[in-house]
């Protein structure tokens, strides 16, 4: 591999194993052993990695530095864009951005999302969102609520109360959307889909809620800032920027990942929108496809891998063996153990 650049904060990561078997860790150009040998677990964030070492060690990866985190029991972790959680035994922390915080000294269930946290505090029997390092109380009685009524996104909660009504938490308020029922809902970055109690389509979006059909969906999709759907009536549409772009009459197959929509078009052309744009990649929808934040890595027909990232499209390898997309970062596989990394135009 080449080794190029120096490390920037921020980037995101990928990992890989080499033919001699050990972890290595890939940032910004800048290739790091992780260790000799495989670790137990390990998860892979946009800025962090944590994992257990094979000696269950927990330690992070963040900022150029592999952290050790003392006096951790247990092995249950998770991380997202800008977060990682853990329990110690049931004491709850987040690790944010090289800085770790207690969140509840008991904790027996809690939903990550990319810069938000919902958790159940045990020791007062109530649930909790950590969000930009404060900790916000949410309504007392959701301890005593099935936890299937939450969902959690990467900067929004949502959730239905004791008496059925539908409440967001967004940027550190609580807002009361709905005082009845909802039929479902879906979250994603600054936006919640819903059908409402009156069977109505609804997005609310930075604030602003719009009525989007009069009739519920046959089926949609939430990402970051958009949301997928088509009509009752056989229309496929996206909501994108508080506007609604009818795609066309007909049944796609599509695939929603964070800013982009991967669809099959009536024509069987496969498209992606990113960002207000359409851009049309194939004529026959690809064999395989992975999709994440900026980006859409897939192998076409002829056998080639491709990727689109923030609306480029770039052609990467043939033939190769696997591959695997970690936010805007491709890993690929030519050969038993023998990786390259992909990453905004350049391959290392």
């Amino acid at each position: 591999m080449l080794i190029i650049g120096a490390s920037v904060q921020a980037q995101p990561i990928a990992v890989f194993q080499n033919f001699q078997n050990q972890m290595m860790l890939w940032d910004n150009g800048l290739l790091k052993k992780v260790d000799n040998l495989i670790p137990i677990d390990y998860k892979v964030g946009r800025i962090a990695m944590p994992y257990l070492d094979n000696s269950r060690n927990f330690k992070i990866y963040y900022n150029n530095t592999f952290q050790t985190i003392p006096f951790v029991f247990g092995n249950e972790f998770r991380v997202s864009d800008n977060l990682v959680s853990y329990l110690n035994s049931k004491s709850l922390n987040v690790f944010d951005h090289g800085k770790i915080k207690n969140l509840t000294g008991l904790c027996t269930e809690y939903f990550l999302g990319d810069s938000v946290l919902l958790f159940l505090d045990g020791v007062r029997n109530e649930y909790k969102a950590y969000y930009n390092g404060t900790i916000y109380p949410i309504e007392n009685f959701l301890a005593g609520a099935a936890i299937e009524s939450v969902k959690v996104s990467d900067n929004m909660v949502a959730y239905l109360n004791y008496a059925n009504q539908f409440r967001l938490f967004y940027h550190g308020q609580i807002i009361e959307q709905e005082d009845f029922l909802v039929q479902d809902y879906a979250v994603g970055r600054d936006i919640v889909a819903y059908t409402d109690i009156n069977r109505q389509f609804k997005v609310f979006y930075k604030g602003t809620t719009y009525q989007l059909d009069s009739y519920p969906t046959t089926s949609y999709s939430v990402g970051d800032d958009l949301v997928a759907y088509e009509t009752s009536d056989g229309y496929f549409k996206i909501f994108y920027d508080g506007k609604i772009l009818n795609v066309g009459f007909f049944n796609p197959s599509y695939t929603v990942a964070d800013h982009m929509v991967a669809f099959k078009d009536n024509a069987n052309y496969f498209k992606v929108f990113y960002k207000g744009n359409f851009i049309s990649l194939e004529n026959q929808y690809p064999l395989t496809l992975q999709a994440h934040y900026h980006s859409l890595a897939y192998v076409n027909q002829m056998g080639n891998l491709k990727i689109v990232t923030e609306g480029n499209v770039y052609e990467v390898a043939n033939n190769v063996e696997a591959y695997k997309l970690n936010y805007d970062v491709l890993t690929y596989q030519f050969a038993a153990n023998v990786y390259r990394v992909f990453y905004k135009g350049v391959s290392y």
